[in-house]
C-alpha cells in the first residue's frame, strides 16, 4: 500500500494543490489498492479505471495551465451502485439491472464531475439498499476489512469497506434506515446522513422516497464536511430538495477542531437508543466511557426520554416496504432493466420479477403491498405514519433540552456471516438506533468510537441536530472525533489489520 492510499482526502488535497502529487498518481495508487486487495474485500462492483485515469490526467493538465480548481479536484472517490452514473454499469446489486448502463447521472454525481473528483467505480450494497450486512447483493457480499469472516454493514457495505480498506479516501452512500452509518460503525470509518432534502435524491434508485439520502462516507469528519459540500444543495430535479442557504460544512469541522469546543456542548442521551437488549457489553462500555471523555472535556450530558423511539423500528417497516412496492412497480421487463420469459405482458411481468429480484427485496415487496392493500391502509401505513409524527415530536422536544443527541450507531460489532440472515427481525434489528433519525428527517453521523473491550472490532458513535442544522452536527462531531482521537493516541484505523494481496477469509 503506497503512502497515497493512507492519506485523507483533506491531506491530499493539499498534496496536489502544493504539487507534492498528481491526481494521475493518487489514482493509480488507488487502482493499485484496488487490484491489490479487493479480491478478499470485494468493495466495488465495477471498476472504472480507464476514465478514472483519463479523467485524473485532465485535472492535471488544468492545474498545470493555472486553472483555479476546487479543493477536492484529483481526489479519487467510489460511488454506492444504486446512484446512476451515466456510461457505467448501475445495477444497484441486482440481476434484474444487471448491465444497464444509464443515459445519465445523478444529481450528486454531476456534481463530483464538476469539482474535478475522480469516480473509481461503483460500490457493492445489498439489493436495491435492502439489508444491513451486503448478504443481500445479488453479486456477492462485501467482506468487513477487519475480519473477512465478518459483515461490513448494509446496505452501503461496499463503500464503507472500500474506506476502510484504504481503497478509496471518499465514498457515496445512501441511508434510508441506517445504510451509511451503520457500516461505518462495523468498518471503523466515519459515514453522515444528512437533513432530509439537503442533498439531491435525483438519479438515485429509490427505496423509500420519503426517508432515501445521500451522504458521505470517509475517514475523518473533516473529510465528510468536505465532501458534503460539493454534493448538498439545492436541486430542482428533486421535487424534496431545500431551497436554503447552507453554510459550508467543511468550516463548521475546522470549527469544531479548535480548542475548548466541546465546552457548554448539551449532549442529550435518549436512553431509549442507549442501552436494553441486543446491545453488546463492549458496546455499551465503548459509549459510556466516550461520554465521560466529553464530561472531562467540558460537555453537558443530558439524560432524556423519547418514549416513541421504542416503536420506531415497527413503523419504519410499514412505511417503508410500503414505499418499497411503488417505487419497484417500475420494473415491469418492459420499459428498461431484465426480461425473461414468453407469453402475455402480465407473464413476462411475472417471470421477470420472479427472477430478477432476490428474496429479501420480494419480501418487502409483499409486506408494502400488504400495508397498502384495500381494508389494511389505515391500520397498518396509516397508523405507522401517525407513529412517526410522534417519533418526531420526541426529537423537538429533546433538542429543546439538548444540543445534539448522542447513542451507539449500532448495538453490535460486525457480525460474522449467516448470523443474522435466516433471521429477517434480528436483521431489522442491527438499524435500531438509526432508523428514528430517518422517520424525522433530522442529520445524522457516526464516528469511530474506539474498539471493543470484547472482540477489539471497532464501534461507533451516533450524533444527531435537529433538521437543517447539519453544520452544528460536524462542529460537534469533530470536537468530539479530536477528544477521542486524543485518548487513542493514533487514529483508529491505523490500528486496523493491514490487507496484502494473500488475504483472505478467516484472515485478520
Amino acid at each position: 500500500m503506497t503512502d497515497l492510499t493512507k492519506l485523507t482526502a483533506a491531506e491530499l488535497a493539499e498534496q496536489l494543490r502544493s504539487g507534492e502529487t498528481t491526481a494521475v498518481a493518487a489514482a493509480e495508487a488507488h487502482l493499485a489498492r484496488i487490484d491489490e486487495v479487493d479480491g478478499a474485500v470485494h468493495a466495488f462492483l465495477h471498476v472504472n479505471r480507464e476514465e478514472a485515469l483519463n479523467d485524473a490526467a485532465a485535472i492535471d493538465e488544468r492545474r498545470a495551465a493555472g486553472e483555479t480548481l476546487h479543493a477536492l479536484a484529483g481526489v479519487p472517490i467510489a460511488v454506492k451502485d444504486n446512484l446512476a452514473t451515466k456510461g457505467m454499469p448501475t445495477t444497484a446489486a441486482s440481476k434484474i439491472l444487471e448491465g444497464w448502463i444509464p443515459p445519465y447521472d445523478a444529481t450528486v454525481v454531476s456534481r463530483l464531475r464538476e469539482a474535478g473528483l475522480v469516480i473509481l467505480g461503483k460500490t457493492n450494497l445489498d439489493e436495491f439498499a435492502m439489508g444491513s450486512s451486503t448478504e443481500h447483493s445479488a453479486f456477492g457480499p462485501s467482506r468487513n476489512p477487519w475480519d473477512l469472516d465478518r459483515t461490513p454493514g448494509g446496505s452501503g457495505g461496499g463503500s464503507s469497506a472500500a474506506v476502510a480498506a484504504f481503497e478509496a479516501p471518499l465514498a457515496l452512500g445512501t441511508d434510508t434506515g441506517g445504510s451509511i452509518r451503520q457500516p461505518a460503525s462495523l468498518t471503523g470509518t466515519v459515514g453522515v446522513k444528512p437533513t432530509y432534502g439537503a442533498v439531491s435524491r435525483y438519479g438515485a434508485l429509490a427505496m423509500g422516497s420519503s426517508l432515501d439520502q445521500i451522504g458521505p462516507a470517509a475517514r475523518t469528519v473533516l473529510d465528510a464536511a468536505m465532501l458534503h459540500d460539493v454534493i448538498g444543495g439545492y436541486d430542482h430535479h428533486d421535487a424534496t430538495s431545500i431551497k436554503t442557504e447552507w453554510a459550508s460544512m467543511a468550516d463548521a469541522a475546522r470549527a469544531g477542531q479548535r480548542d475548548g469546543a466541546l465546552e457548554g456542548l448539551r449532549i442529550g442521551v435518549p436512553k431509549e437508543l442507549a442501552s436494553g437488549d441486543g446491545f453488546e457489553a463492549g458496546v455499551a462500555e465503548s459509549f459510556q466511557k466516550s461520554l465521560e471523555l466529553m464530561r472531562e472535556r467540558g460537555a453537558v450530558i443530558v439524560e432524556l426520554e423519547t418514549p416513541h423511539f421504542e416503536y420506531a423500528v415497527a413503523a419504519y417497516y410499514l412505511i417503508m416496504p410500503a414505499e418499497v412496492s411503488s417505487n419497484l412497480a417500475r420494473y415491469d421487463s418492459v420499459r428498461y432493466g431484465l426480461r425473461t420469459g414468453e407469453g402475455t405482458v402480465e407473464q413476462v411481468m411475472s417471470a421477470t420479477r420472479r427472477e430478477g429480484f432476490g428474496a429479501e427485496v420480494k419480501r418487502r415487496i409483499l409486506l408494502g403491498t400488504y400495508a397498502l392493500s384495500a381494508g389494511y391502509f389505515d391500520a397498518y401505513y396509516g397508523s405507522a405514519q401517525k407513529v412517526r409524527t410522534l417519533v418526531q415530536d420526541d426529537f423537538n422536544k429533546a433538542f429543546a433540552q439538548a444540543d445534539v443527541l448522542a447513542a451507539p450507531t449500532s448495538p453490535t460489532t460486525a457480525f460474522r456471516f449467516g448470523d443474522k440472515l435466516d433471521d429477517p427481525t434480528a436483521m431489522y434489528l442491527a438499524d435500531i438506533t438509526t432508523i428514528p433519525a430517518n422517520l424525522a428527517g433530522v442529520p445524522a453521523l457516526s464516528i469511530p468510537s474506539g474498539l471493543s473491550s470484547t472482540d477489539g472490532l471497532p464501534v461507533g458513535l451516533q450524533l444527531m441536530a435537529p433538521v437543517r442544522e447539519d453544520a452544528r452536527l460536524y462542529t460537534s462531531a469533530a470536537a468530539i472525533e479530536r477528544a477521542l482521537t486524543d485518548e487513542w493516541g493514533e487514529a483508529l484505523l491505523a490500528k486496523a489489520p493491514q490487507l496484502t494481496s494473500d488475504s483472505k477469509a478467516g484472515d485478520r
